[in-house]
């Protein structure tokens, strides 16, 4: 099998133009193409299992969210949010030259998709969200935020790896080699030596202004664009999840489009679908 071949798309901002890396497995000239969107605090090479096991049938596309990985930072930290990442990826679905994608999405992945699956005529034919719904659990959120807007630099890569390993535990259990590959995912060597996480601090900015009561309005929005989701959705939620809850998670099946729910056990934010049994359950409900 070929290995995947690193592009850009160029996007635009209100600050001016950027570049959003992404990675593309499989045919280049398939029609069926499936777009994988990383969390927060994550990269494209989060789904190198994933990608490898469906570019049979896919051209899968990973982008690096602006900000992360190989693609650009904002000169204005305040435009990391959702709507800029959703003009980008409009952008990047008109790169890739098809009528309809199918969606993977993981944490703020599965937000974007969200709000781009709720627009009229949107291109997602079918979408996962892992682990995040329209109602955010404040208490998770502050969680999240405490490690993002840290500028933590590491002597050494295992010093970088023993850190995500811990603000990662929720991941679930993973072998040594799985955690070393999460860990190199996200880390990258200065020129000093010295080893850092491989996105720009200022995405935190959003969440220095975050409080109960504006994540609670925020939720009101959350929901519309859930609501006028036309496509079929699979929720994944792993049963320790801090940040989607088992009732947000049941109304999610009960309004809207009515996703489907697949519960994974021993496991909080977010499912990393680098298992076997995990990557099943993708290839199954987007082959099917």
């Amino acid at each position: 099998m070929s290995l995947p071949q690193i592009k850009t798309v160029q996007c635009l901002s209100p600050m001016g133009l950027h570049h959003m890396a992404y990675k593309e497995w499989g045919d280049p000239h398939n029609p069926e193409v499936l777009i994988c969107v990383h969390g927060v605090s994550r990269v494209s090479d989060d789904f190198d299992d994933l990608a490898s096991a469906l570019c049979d049938r896919y051209r899968v596309i990973c982008p690096d969210v602006v900000g992360r990985g190989r693609s650009s930072w904002l000169k204005n930290p305040q435009l990391y949010a959702v709507p800029q990442y959703v003009s980008d990826m409009v952008t990047l679905v008109a790169r890739l030259d098809v009528s309809n994608v199918d969606w993977f999405g993981t944490s703020m992945g599965a937000l974007i998709g969200m709000g781009l699956a709720g627009l009229p005529e949107s291109p997602i034919r079918k979408m996962i969200m892992n682990d995040v719904g329209p109602t955010l659990n404040y208490s998770a959120l502050l969680r999240i935020a405490a490690y993002l807007g840290l500028d933590r630099r590491f002597a050494s890569f295992e010093e970088g790896e023993a850190y995500i390993r811990t603000v990662s535990a929720s991941f679930g259990p993973h072998t040594n080699e799985q955690w070393h590959k999460l860990a190199s995912d996200v880390l990258r060597q200065e020129t000093d030596g010295s080893w850092r996480r491989h996105y720009d601090p200022s995405i935190a900015k959003a969440f220095e202004s975050m409080t109960e009561g504006s994540v609670i309005k925020g939720e009101a929005a959350l929901w519309l664009a859930y609501d006028a989701i036309r496509c079929p959705v699979l929720l994944v939620r792993g049963t320790e999840s801090d940040l989607l809850t088992p009732e947000t998670a049941k109304q999610m099946t009960e309004r809207g489009p009515k996703a489907q729910l697949v519960e994974l056990p021993s496991i909080g934010h977010a499912p990393t679908f680098v298992h076997p049994d995990q990557i099943a359950i993708a290839r199954k409900f987007f082959l099917s």
